[in-house]
């Protein structure tokens, strides 16, 4: 293997070169860090070193005693590896070489409490653990990413020089990145964001089949409207790419994503996100939907035998199409604005769950640049949080309640227009029927509370009685005063 010929220790070592890997390696040397790399395939290194790591400060190494003996104390290694086993079996091979108050650093997409529980077994070897979600895809490793780091809070001293200055930074220069709390606490925040990241991408998606499919738009002028939408409150890395993605043709001049088969992929991250928000009682109906509308478009074959024999109605507008894109812009927006409200939500019951303090105005503006989900609407959620660090939901906000309940008139229109129409918008709807159930001070969950009390004796509460005392009915006569003992709110 040939190596880099400089002598000094390296500042930060790194597992895994894959695309993330690499570009990682790149991001840090250009700021001025010397990185060690070493790779289970000793010929990527090489091929790395020797390639897109030539004449940089960057050192090769051909085993794991010789990343280590690479490094600068206390050590700091950073896993680009798959997640799951492949990141246990690493920490297994680091051990034996390292020495009390090391740092060990998973970057992957890990389920959050493998992070937990990495951290107190790290820690109960004498040394540190850092989870941390990293977002930008390849562009963003290179570039600039956002780095949501969170474990052992002794580490984050050592590691925040180098991830401050490869993050991404927004127009003050302040990186998008700061630490997120205690174990699991960073990669469930970059879990968050990736359900966000399902439910923005699907949101768009239901925007893009309306145009498409009720008001007839071709290519060019959807691509003209999501070019509008991008600058002005809409602006974000996921309208833009939506804009020149419409805009890109094949080599016959056609439009290259109509011929892409209309199968979504995913990667569990949104499975994740719908689970936790179950284990925590949080409603997170919109990521859950985006989640559920991937699994659908997976059975192809069935729904399109299900369309040879399942009708429905023949989309047909023959309103103003000018005032209903505008309508459409407002609804998107509004449902946006649940999206977020939701996810905040849960990140705010996990962190009571799980013991973490979590800085609701600082997650924002970590996702504010590098980011998939980055855009200029995560400002006023940053705002939103400094203005109430004890805000409970975003729909409560100043800001975010005059959008909403303007917009209403029109996502009501957007929402009703589809549903008549036979438009497939699970996003769309559920996003309005949140708000609505959210806004309601009384909803039908007394007769379900009754319902259950009668088949099961799981008891109620009464609005005549203190919160906490529970009742049980014998709504037959038969059923005797025995109650169940298991009430969960």
């Amino acid at each position: 293997m040939q190596k880099t010929e400089l002598k000094e220790q390296a500042d930060i070592g790194l597992v895994g070169l894959a695309v993330m890997g690499e570009n990682l390696v790149l991001n840090m040397e250009s700021h001025g860090f010397l990185v060690s790399v070493y790779n289970r395939t000793v010929d990527k290194v090489n091929a790395f070193v020797n390639g897109r790591g030539r004449g940089k400060k960057i050192i090769g190494t051909s085993s794991i005693e010789e990343l280590v003996a690479s490094l600068k104390k206390p050590r700091k290694i950073m896993l680009m590896v798959k997640a799951g086993k492949p990141v246990d079996d690493f920490i297994e091979l680091l051990l034996p070489f390292l020495e009390k108050g090391d740092i060990i650093i998973d970057g992957g997409n890990s389920h959050f409490p493998d992070s937990i529980r990495r951290t107190k077994y790290v820690e109960g070897k004498g040394l540190l653990f850092i989870g941390t979600g990293v977002s930008g895809g390849e562009e963003g490793a290179l570039k600039g990413p956002s780095i949501m780091p969170g474990g052992s809070l002794a580490a984050w001293q050592f590691v925040k020089p180098i991830f401050q200055a490869i993050a991404a930074k927004v127009e003050d220069g302040t990186p998008c990145c700061d630490w997120v709390g205690e174990n699991g606490a960073g990669h469930f925040v970059k879990m968050v964001h990736n359900g966000i990241e399902y439910g923005d991408m699907q949101l768009i998606c239901e925007a893009y089949q309306i145009m498409k499919d009720l008001l007839g738009m071709n290519y060019d002028e959807m691509y003209a409207v999501f070019k509008e939408w991008n600058e002005g409150e809409l602006d974000s890395y996921l309208i833009e790419i939506t804009r020149d993605i419409l805009a890109y043709k094949d080599e016959d001049g056609l439009p290259l994503v109509e011929k892409i088969l209309d199968t979504a992929g995913q990667k569990g991250t949104g499975k994740w996100t719908v689970l936790a928000s179950l284990d925590v009682g949080a409603p997170l109906t919109l990521i859950g939907e985006a989640v559920y509308g991937r699994t659908l478009s997976s059975i192809k074959d069935e729904r399109v035998e299900a369309s040879k024999v399942l009708s429905g109605p023949k989309p047909n507008f023959d309103g103003d199409k000018k005032q209903f894109i505008d309508d459409l812009r407002k609804a998107l927006y509004a449902s946006k604005i649940v999206s977020y409200a939701q996810g905040y939500v849960l990140m705010r019951y996990a962190a009571k769950e799980y013991g973490w303090n979590l800085n609701n105005g600082g997650i924002a503006l970590m996702w504010r640049g590098g980011c998939i989900i980055r855009s200029v609407f995560l400002g006023k959620i940053k705002e939103a949080f400094v203005n109430n660090p004890e805000l409970s939901n975003l729909l409560l906000d100043p800001f975010f309640k005059e959008k909403i309940e303007s917009s209403q008139g029109p996502w009501r229109r957007v929402v009703a227009e589809a549903v008549t129409n036979g438009i497939w918008i699970p996003a769309f709807s559920t996003a309005l029927n949140y708000f609505d159930g959210f806004r309601n001070g009384r909803l039908p969950a007394n007769l379900l509370q009754a319902q259950r009390d009668y088949f099961g004796a799981h008891t109620y509460e009464r609005v005549d009685k203190p919160r906490g005392q529970f009742f049980h009915t014998n709504w037959t006569g038969r059923g005797g005063t025995t109650a169940s003992t298991t009430y969960i709110v």
